[in-house]
């Protein structure tokens, strides 16, 4: 006789159901594991024996065949003991062995018989929803996987004898509640920075439209003060995002407690990170910090000094808000709409054009050190500004700051008006002005007449190819979105056309 049991296997985001079979039939004692194990599926056959151990049962003095169909796919991670444990266990009559049949099962198991939690319990539920299934996880995944839906049949027990006393009915296991974490109110504060009103304005027109942002200036400027600002005048995540986020978090096992946050990612690797840890990939294809910082910020400080190649790999996920790994036997695409905010000094001794400073290796210092970032990673990113070094007078002055609070409220309205008019033209999908389809950007930014002549002829003198043509228009559409207005006007494109020439001396060097 065959017991079974249903769990998923992982896809990128997607959960893909998997079959897990167990056969107990006469012959040479042992278990033999099939279906294209990796090694931690492989190793499963000692915990699950040890765990059955400690919970009073012993494995029968026959063969144990246990099959993960399809075949033909690979099955990676420790997420598939606790099925093939409740399938033996349904196969020696520890449970009924249709009470499995209404359920989804994952989870690793501990050789005391407790069930430890793993990564990809939010997919896993979600998918198993969809499918009319209920699900059985570990206890710290409990409060993760109820998110799937109010009215989903959840089991989250600790141990393999809690799942056998639910379905003799001794010791029946309560629903799991949905647990989100407390608002954060520690976030840095934007009052905190004195001076640096010009590089305050761009980082609200960054926000307010979800643009690509970069900050050239000397060291201890207030770069990096700046980027970790981001967030506290960014809007929480909608319902939609929140979970397409969740989930990305939770293949990854960085989902602490089971509990979801509505503050949106932000993520800031060290340069030394490898293309694998930026974009995604490894022996066991998870998501890299581009995925992880989806609906958020990626913030690279001193991003000439990651590697070339790295922030070459940038140039797909940026444009066309996924990345896409691809193996010789499969292929996974995981979500990346992100804001990317980068920092950078001017050149490699970092005081290039500083008053009163004389670099020693003359323009080559500065040149050379931007050429290092590639002409068409800068082609995408809309918003480049230079930041001076902070004067004596801004660091004595005793007047306090503009507050994250108050920017994030015009923020808030900018992309309120964003997302109601992509509604109303039929793409919900796009909810900022960065991510707005090029078919569209020229109807919702059509400038007037002087707009259109100033934007001719900057379009010409600096040479903007087609892509930085529609990007200057989406900031110009940001920049009237903020002061409410419906037309595109010439100050609206004066300042995003403004933003781009920083980034334009630096391309020439690139």
């Amino acid at each position: 006789m065959v017991s079974r049991v249903r769990t998923v296997a992982f896809q990128g985001i997607e959960a893909v159901p998997v079959d897990v079979q167990v056969m107990i039939a006469p012959g040479k004692a042992g278990m033999q594991i099939v279906g294209l194990p990796d090694k931690a599926v492989a190793e499963s056959r000692e915990r699950v024996q040890a765990a059955l151990h400690a919970s009073g049962l012993s494995m029968p003095a026959k063969k144990v065949t246990v099959n993960l169909a399809p075949a033909d796919l690979p099955k990676e991670g420790s997420h598939y003991d606790l099925p093939i444990a409740l399938c033996l266990m349904a196969g020696l009559g520890a449970i009924p062995g249709d009470a499995l049949g209404d359920y989804m099962v994952l989870g690793e198991l501990s050789l005391d018989g407790t069930i430890a939690p793993v990564a990809g319990a939010l997919p896993a539920a979600i998918g198993a929803n969809a499918l009319g299934k209920g699900l059985i996880c570990p206890y710290e995944s409990g409060p993760e996987a109820a998110w799937a839906g109010p009215d989903f049949d959840i089991l989250a027990p600790r141990s393999l004898i809690a799942v056998a006393n639910h379905f003799r009915g001794t010791q029946v296991l309560s629903r799991p509640e949905a647990s989100i974490h407390a608002p954060a109110r520690d976030l840095p504060d934007l009052a905190d920075i004195k001076g640096q009103e010009s590089a305050k304005r761009a980082l609200e027109v960054a926000a307010a439209g979800g643009h690509n942002l970069i900050m050239v200036g000397p060291p201890g400027s207030g770069k990096s003060m700046l980027a970790q600002r981001l967030p506290s005048i960014l809007p929480p995540l909608a319902p939609r995002e929140l979970l397409e986020v969740s989930m990305v978090a939770s293949i990854a096992g960085e989902l602490a407690g089971g509990k979801l946050t509505d503050r949106r990612p932000f993520r800031a690797p060290h340069h030394s990170a490898s293309m694998a840890a930026m974009v995604g990939g490894g022996l066991r294809i998870r998501p890299g910090e581009v995925s992880l910082a989806h609906h958020g910020v990626l913030f690279l400080d001193e991003f000439p000094e990651f590697s070339p190649a790295v922030l070459d790999s940038l140039r797909q996920p940026l444009e066309a808000g996924e990345c896409m790994i691809a193996r010789a036997n499969h292929r996974v695409t995981y979500p990346a709409r992100i804001q990317l905010v980068a920092a950078m000094n001017p050149c490699r001794c970092g005081m290039a054009g500083e008053p009163g400073y004389r670099c020693a290796r003359g323009p080559r210092c500065q040149s050379d050190y931007q050429a290092r970032i590639s002409g068409p990673l800068l082609d995408r990113i809309d918003l480049r500004i230079e930041v001076p070094a902070v004067s004596a007078a801004d660091l004595i002055r005793p007047a306090k700051a503009e507050p994250s609070a108050a920017v994030a409220s015009r923020v808030a309205r900018a992309r309120a008006i964003q997302r109601e008019r992509f509604e109303r033209l039929g793409a919900a999908s796009v909810t900022t002005n960065a991510y707005c389809p090029t078919a569209l950007v020229e109807e919702i930014a059509a400038p007037d007449a002087a707009g259109m002549s100033l934007l001719r002829d900057a379009s010409e003198k600096l040479g903007f190819s087609a892509r930085a043509y529609h990007r200057v228009l989406k900031v110009a559409r940001t920049l009237a979105d903020l002061d409410g207005v419906e037309t595109v006007g010439r100050i609206h494109l004066a300042e995003a056309i403004s933003y781009r020439m920083t980034g334009e001396r630096m391309a020439q060097a690139a």
